[in-house]
């Protein structure tokens, strides 16, 4: 095993930000996490960035709070607006600083990028520049007045001075994602003709006011950063140059400690997919734009998101000079103690992120506390944040070696008890080895890979290529039985003539074919399912239609996810039929039924039919277990078919109480 300096000698050298110094290179950037109450910090929250600090990270930037009363653009937002939120800062302050970690927070203004109603369900009356339409939430603000800009700018200042007393380490100006920086950077955006509008002079004063104010309200106490899009990825969103220039004017006047580079922006679906880009997009795929702002700012650091999950990566690019910081934020979700595996050379034990997005901005998204699919403890560190031992020592039987029975098998052994964990199959992973083999889900197999590894490190005994009946489970004579054998494709009933082909998917994921020429997919679920399957169908030169029983493809996917899914349809030439059923098919048609009105829809010359209709739970062990006498716990899809979110949570939760 090679040591620090051996392996990651870049990632793990000090850097300086300003009046502060960080020990390692490795950043957790703002991101929502839904843990708040009325705005102020809670203990959830606290927990969450401990465990991260606990864990190594060198610096966390606390999530965006609102710097004046217009910006509560949730319902769940951290607020930093009045001395109320002093006593949370200082709490979280106090919990991550003794593991040597620095604690930066966000000063926050999204301007017109609304997501949220009032608290009475009401829509609220947003602020920007000018009255410019945004196109993603579909929100049209109203003018700021001079003295409400003004009144804004105060505001930044007012809130930086807060922080600084609440004991943080530094603070962080949000001028990316089209946020109201952005949009008084932006001609599209800012049509207004007073001294903050009109040229790009003009544009920039919001900005250049803003960091001025701040810095010298805080007197170079503490560190002063600037987060920023370099790329909305939108048509009328910021130029490049235009925000480079920003960040060249702001440093050369002092004014920074530091620039933070991400891309994309919130007020198109397109542009917002770079918040948190998922799998489809390649690891550090922004750190050109970094580089290029890194040769403007002369000596002021430079770090860059997008993607980095892995030490690897994030030595290469510190290396290599492109910037001197990596935002490791969702790696850091997923595995808290990366920066701590990382440093004593345990790669291989790293739990990687893998870009998946359904727990963490998927909850956020759906107004829920975030997590990790992989990491269920990740949000709900003060009550499984780390095993507790058991008190009696037992011998643990888990059936089923899925992502529900590795899981639970890793964290029972982790707790002290002697477990087996017993496969049918001679591989972990159960569906995940599936979802893997889908167009664009590669990556996802490393949720089989990283719980695999868990169920080593444990010292989890396994039987694999072994099928377990009744009495092989009690000849097993175990104190506690897990029962995780999932679940298996569900078929309606259809009406049928002659001899139709009618496949299930996942035999087309496992690779057989259709009859040459036009298949329908029917896909009942919204997901990744039935998207993957008549990609694969189109790969193999097919002529695809997706029938979905919802109002559009991936309707049950995260945001982002679905946003780059949906291309992918598009490019492929694969139409989507919505609010469609399957009720009947023959040799050359098959019959699809309107979910709103009844009506029988007709599709001709057909060549086959592909069923992506969800699951059924597998069940049968289950029963036999309960017939014989024999008691048995049931986790996962065997209980009801989810997602893997659900099977580790209940995996966790079910080990956790043995």
């Amino acid at each position: 095993m090679m040591s620090e300096s051996a392996m990651f000698p870049a990632l793990f050298s000090p850097l300086t930000l300003g009046p502060i110094t960080i020990q390692n290179r490795i950043v957790s950037s703002a991101h929502d996490t839904v843990m708040t109450e009325n705005g102020e910090v809670t203990d959830q929250l606290v927990a969450y960035h401990a465990a991260r600090a606990e864990g190594g990270v060198g610096l966390i930037v606390v999530q965006a709070a609102g710097i004046h009363e217009t910006a509560r653009y949730t319902s769940h937002v951290l607020m930093a607006s009045d001395d109320a939120c002093i006593p949370g800062y200082t709490r979280i302050a106090m919990a991550v600083h003794p593991f040597g970690t620095k604690l930066f927070g966000q000063l926050f203004h999204p301007g017109r990028e609304v997501m949220d109603r009032l608290p009475d369900g009401s829509a609220q009356s947003p602020v920007a520049p000018s009255s410019v339409p945004q196109e993603r939430f579909h929100v049209m603000p109203r003018a700021l007045t001079l003295t409400e800009v003004e009144e804004i700018i105060d505001g930044y200042g007012s809130a930086a001075i807060r922080l600084q007393t609440a004991g943080l380490d530094g603070v962080e100006i949000v001028a990316s994602h089209g946020y109201l920086p952005a949009q008084f950077l932006n001609p599209q955006v800012n049509l207004r003709d007073d001294r903050y509008g009109g040229s790009d002079e003009n544009r920039i004063r919001f900005l250049k006011d803003v960091a001025q104010t701040v810095h010298d309200r805080v007197g170079g106490k503490i560190a002063v950063g600037l987060r920023i899009s370099i790329g909305e990825r939108d048509p009328a969103g910021v130029a490049e140059d235009t925000a480079i220039q920003a960040c060249a004017q702001l440093a050369s006047a002092g004014l920074l400690d530091y620039v933070s580079v991400t891309v994309g922006t919130s007020a198109t679906l397109a542009g917002s997919d770079h918040i948190v880009p998922d799998m489809s997009w390649s690891n550090g795929y922004a750190v050109p734009k970094a580089r290029e702002v890194k040769q403007v700012v002369c000596d002021v650091p430079v770090m860059v998101a997008g993607r980095i999950n892995q030490p690897q990566e994030a030595e290469r690019f510190i290396s290599s000079g492109d910037v001197d910081a990596c935002i490791m934020t969702r790696a850091l979700i997923s595995d808290p103690e990366l920066p701590r595996l990382a440093k004593a050379g345990k790669v291989d034990d790293i739990r990687a992120c893998i870009g998946c997005n359904q727990a963490c901005i998927g909850h956020f998204h759906a107004g829920f506390p975030i997590s990790c699919i992989q990491r269920p403890e990740s949000g709900r560190e003060l009550r499984y944040g780390k095993p507790k031992a058991a008190k009696t020592k037992k011998r643990v039987l888990v059936i089923g070696a899925g992502p529900a029975g590795m899981k639970a098998a890793a964290i029972a052994a982790t707790r002290g008890h002697h477990v087996r964990l017993c496969e049918m199959s001679n591989r972990l992973g159960g569906q995940v080895l599936l979802a893997e083999r889908l167009p664009g889900r590669a990556e996802f197999g490393g949720a089989a890979t990283n719980l695999a590894r868990e169920v080593e490190r444990a010292g989890v005994e396994l039987l694999l290529g072994h099928e377990m009946d009744a009495d092989a489970v009690r000849a097993e004579n175990a104190d506690t039985i897990i029962v995780s054998t999932g679940a298996t494709p569900y078929r309606p009933e259809l009406e049928t003539q002659g001899t139709p082909v009618v496949k299930d998917a996942w035999q087309i994921i496992r690779g057989e074919a259709m009859p040459a020429g036009h298949v329908i997919v029917a896909d009942w679920r919204g997901d990744w399912i039935g998207i993957g399957v008549a990609r694969l169908l189109a790969a193999a030169h097919h002529k695809v239609t997706l029938a979905v029983d919802g109002y559009n493809a991936g309707e049950f996917l995260q945001q982002y996810v679905r946003d780059q899914a949906l291309a992918e349809l598009h490019k492929d030439k694969i139409s989507v039929l919505p609010l469609m059923r399957p009720r009947g098919v023959d040799s050359d048609s098959v019959y699809l039924q309107h979910t709103l009105t009844d009506e029988i829809i007709a599709l001709e010359e057909i060549s086959g039919l592909v069923l992506a209709c969800g699951q059924t739970p597998n069940t049968s062990l289950l029963d036999a277990l309960l017939n014989a006498g024999i008691d048995a716990t049931p986790i996962g899809d065997c209980v009801t078919p989810r997602t893997v979110e659900e099977a580790t949570l209940e995996a966790l939760t079910t080990a956790s109480e043995i």
